[in-house]
């Protein structure tokens, strides 16, 4: 199969990081994300990086605990950072050029954000992943990752989690949620589906990016969503039915 997408942007959580542990990286989770990642390079496919920090901090906890929620949030940033550092190590140890940028100054361990920089590292053929959110608080890394997919013109944003695709209820609840292979924006907004916070969903949908949302745990699947297989559920226009 051919490539299906010149550029594209990965959003991976936290908690994709984890594996089967209860808090923290599980570097051979990592380690086959960067197998995938490396073989997707190779194909041609440019790709940027979105990483979350839930597996280490996450703000809206923080905040429910008691701490002032820009202040979780900051806390939370950083914790993306140093999942972004330990992508970066397992990418270049498979000899993947990358580089970390971040929207918080940390000159030490990585880039500032430039938009045309990040989109020179591409164009080279380096991975760039994306640390430190938005930048700002109350700001989700789903929308980072929508907003940083419209600031390199992506093609498609797939979001990696620990479910197939997106259903009509919770399929660890409800036995007979359905999962849908594809759906609009305006669906999705309208029926409050959880796949993405309602900014992201409108940015992409303001930028006509298309959303696919997979199971990351699957080996291969990640090169399988960029080759453009129907492994999850699709979310775009109007062009898209609800299916």
């Amino acid at each position: 199969m051919g490539l299906a997408y010149r550029r594209v942007l990965l959003k991976l959580s936290g908690e994709a990081l984890m594996g089967d542990l209860a808090y923290g990286i599980d570097p051979t989770v990592v380690d086959g994300i960067a197998d995938e990642i490396a073989e997707i390079v190779a194909s041609g496919v440019q790709i940027a990086i979105v990483v979350g920090g839930g597996n280490i901090f996450r703000g809206v906890k923080g905040a429910a605990s008691g701490m002032e929620r820009a202040t979780a949030d900051y806390v939370g940033m950083i914790a993306t950072v140093m999942n972004a550092i330990t992508l970066q190590d397992a990418l270049e140890r498979k000899n993947v050029l990358s580089r970390v940028q971040t929207a918080i100054e940390m000159k030490e361990v990585a880039e500032p954000y430039i938009r045309r920089r990040a989109m020179r590292h591409l164009e080279k053929g380096r991975v760039v992943i994306f640390g430190a959110g938005s930048g700002n608080p109350f700001f989700t890394t789903d929308t980072t990752a929508a907003l940083r997919a419209a600031e390199i013109s992506a093609d498609l944003l797939f979001k990696a989690t620990k479910v197939d695709g997106i259903y009509d209820a919770d399929p660890k609840t409800n036995p007979d949620a359905k999962r849908y292979e594809s759906l609009t924006y305006s669906h999705v907004l309208q029926h409050d589906l959880k796949v993405m916070d309602s900014t992201a969903i409108s940015l992409c949908k303001d930028n006509d990016i298309p959303i696919m949302v997979f199971d990351l745990s699957v080996k291969g699947n990640v090169k399988r969503a960029v080759m453009g297989e129907s492994i999850g559920t699709i979310v775009g226009g109007s062009s898209y039915e609800v299916r």
